[in-house]
C-alpha cells in the first residue's frame, strides 16, 4: 500500500508520528462444491449425460451453492456466521444520528449474527482520527467520507476495496448519476451514497426584507444593494462563523465560479492554471471588500459553526442573510419549526454580470457522503457491510426521515416529494444545474485543502492580500503536482 501519501496527509495537519503499518486484511472465503453420482448420470442418455456433467462439475456446483447462499429475490444476502464490522461516521448530532444509527439498528435486528461496532466523530477531527487510524492499522471495516481528492488519496493507499460488480448486481438503489460519479475513481466504483446532495446558497428573513421593501437579489451588484440597505438599517447582511474555515470559503467558491466557472478551477488543479488566476484573484478582492463594507459580523473568525453561532444571529434577527449548505434548513427547522416557516426563505447565490462563465453552477455535493470499505480479502464482511449500507442506509425508512430531516437523498425522483419551500427551491437549483463544483476542501489533496481554507480565513480576517492568500494557495497545489 501506499502508505506514503498518508504520511503526506498526517504532515499537513502536523500531527505527532505514529508507527505505519498496513491495515490488516482478512483471508480468502472459503468454497466448497459436491460431486455428482455416477449411478444417477448414468440414467440419462448420452446428451442428458454430457448436459449434466457441466452442470454438476465441483465448480459449476459451487457456483450454484455460492448463488443460493448470496442471493434471494436478486438481492445480495447477508453470509449465515458471526460478523463484526466496524463503522466511523460524523452522525454526533440528531437527526442525522437517530436516522443513521436507526439504519444499523434495523440491520442488526433483521441479522443478529452481525454486530456493528459505530463510532460518531466530530466533523472538525473526523479526516484527522481517519488518518490516524489508516496509519497505525485500526482502519475501521466501513468509514465515511466526502468523495474527492481525500477518496482518491485513500484508495491509491490501499484502504478502499472496488465495489462495481457489487453495484451492477446487487444494488436496486437508483442513484443519481452525478453521484455514481463522485463515488468512482479511474472507472471503478468505491463508495455506497448514503448522505444527500449538498447544494448551498443564501438563506434569507423574508420578514426582515419584507420589512425593508427587499427583493431577492439576482445578480451580484443587486445583492450588495441589499446588503448595503440592511447594514444602514442595523442588520448584519450575512451571518458568517468562520473559525471552521469551510463557511467562509463557501464565497469564494461561489464567487470564483460565478468569474471562471469550473474551468479555471480544473485548470489550476491539473497543472495548466493557476490559483493566481482572475476568477480567484476577484473571488479573494471581493471578499475582502465586504468584509471592509461590514457585511459580516464582527470577529467573524472566533465565531464556530458547529456551535450553531451563526443561526444564532439569524435567530435573533441581528443577521438577515446566511450562505450555507443546504443542511441548514433541517437544523433550522428542528430548533424551531414555526419560526422557520414563517421566516427563512431561500435563494441561488446571485449571478455575475457580464461573466461568460456558465451562472447555473452549484457548488456543493452529490452524494453529501459515502462508505467506503477498508474489508481486503473478507468477502463475509464485504457482502455484510454492503446489504447494510445499501438497503438499510437507502430503503424507504431511512429516506422519508432524510426527506423529514431537510435533506433529499441522492436518488432520482426523490425531490419530487419535497414540501418544504426551501429545499424545493434548492433541489430545482440544483437539478437545473449545468455543473455541480464539488466543495475545494473535499475535491483538493488534503495539503492544498487546508491551504485553500487557511488562507480563505486570511483572507475574512485581512491578515493577508488578495495576492499573498492567493499565491500561498497555488504554492500548495504545485507543490503537490511536483511530488
Amino acid at each position: 500500500m501506499k502508505l506514503k501519501k498518508l504520511v503526506s496527509l498526517l504532515l499537513v495537519i502536523t500531527l505527532v508520528s505514529v508507527s505505519l503499518m498496513a491495515c490488516k486484511k482478512g483471508g480468502d472465503t472459503q468454497k466448497t462444491s459436491s460431486t455428482p453420482t455416477q449411478e444417477a448420470a448414468d440414467e440419462k442418455t448420452a446428451e442428458t449425460k454430457e448436459a449434466a456433467a457441466d452442470a454438476t462439475t465441483p465448480e459449476a456446483a459451487t457456483e450454484a451453492k455460492t448463488e443460493t447462499a448470496d442471493t434471494a429475490g436478486g438481492k445480495l444476502q447477508v453470509p449465515d456466521k458471526d460478523i463484526t464490522l466496524t463503522l466511523w461516521d460524523i452522525a454526533t448530532e440528531d437527526p442525522a444520528n437517530g436516522i443513521q444509527q436507526g439504519a444499523v439498528d434495523r440491520f442488526m435486528k433483521e441479522h443478529p449474527n452481525v454486530k456493528v461496532e459505530t463510532t460518531h466523530i466530530q466533523n472538525d477531527t473526523y479526516k484527522e482520527k481517519l488518518i490516524i487510524a489508516m496509519s497505525s492499522g485500526q482502519c475501521p471495516d466501513i468509514y465515511m467520507h466526502w468523495g474527492g481528492g481525500p477518496m482518491n488519496e485513500y484508495i491509491e493507499s490501499g484502504f478502499a476495496v472496488p465495489l462495481t460488480d457489487l453495484m451492477k448486481n446487487y444494488c436496486d438503489v437508483d442513484f443519481l448519476d452525478a453521484a455514481i460519479a463522485q463515488s468512482s475513481y479511474k472507472g471503478d466504483i468505491y463508495a455506497v451514497p448514503y448522505g444527500g446532495i449538498g447544494g448551498s446558497g443564501i438563506f434569507y428573513n423574508k420578514t426582515i426584507f419584507s420589512k425593508l421593501g427587499l427583493q431577492v437579489p439576482a445578480t451580484i451588484s443587486e445583492l450588495e444593494t441589499v446588503a448595503n440597505t440592511l447594514k444602514e438599517n442595523d442588520y448584519i447582511p450575512f451571518s458568517l462563523a468562520n473559525q471552521n474555515k469551510w463557511t467562509g470559503s463557501m464565497y469564494f467558491m461561489y464567487l470564483a465560479a460565478r468569474y471562471g466557472g469550473v474551468d479555471e478551477f480544473n485548470a489550476a488543479v491539473d497543472g495548466t492554471g493557476s490559483f493566481e488566476s482572475d476568477a480567484f484573484q476577484y473571488a479573494a478582492e471581493t471578499i475582502q471588500k465586504w468584509i471592509k463594507a461590514g457585511y459580516f459580523p464582527d470577529g467573524v473568525n472566533s465565531l464556530n459553526t458547529d456551535d450553531g453561532q451563526d443561526r444564532g444571529l439569524m435567530y435573533t434577527e441581528d443577521a438577515a442573510m446566511m450562505l450555507h449548505g443546504s443542511w441548514q434548513a433541517a437544523s433550522m427547522k428542528n430548533d424551531n419549526e414555526e419560526w422557520y416557516t414563517q421566516n427563512i426563505g431561500y435563494f441561488a447565490f446571485p449571478k455575475l454580470e457580464n461573466s461568460k462563465a456558465d451562472q447555473s453552477i452549484v457548488v456543493g455535493t452529490s452524494i453529501g457522503n459515502g462508505f467506503s470499505f477498508n474489508t481486503g480479502d473478507d468477502q463475509d464482511k464485504l457482502k455484510a457491510g454492503f446489504v447494510l449500507t445499501t438497503q438499510y442506509y437507502n430503503d424507504d425508512t431511512y429516506n422519508k426521515a432524510q426527506l423529514a430531516a431537510g435533506t433529499i437523498p441522492s436518488i432520482k425522483g426523490m425531490g419530487d416529494t419535497i414540501q418544504d419551500p426551501c429545499m424545493q427551491q434548492i433541489w430545482k437549483d440544483f437539478s437545473s444545474a449545468s455543473n455541480v463544483q464539488l466543495w475545494y476542501d473535499q475535491y483538493l489533496p488534503p495539503a492544498v485543502s487546508e491551504a485553500h481554507q487557511s488562507t480563505c480565513q486570511e483572507l475574512f480576517g485581512l491578515t493577508m492580500t488578495p495576492q499573498e492568500a492567493n499565491k500561498t494557495l497555488q504554492d500548495a497545489m504545485a507543490k503537490y503536482l511536483a511530488e
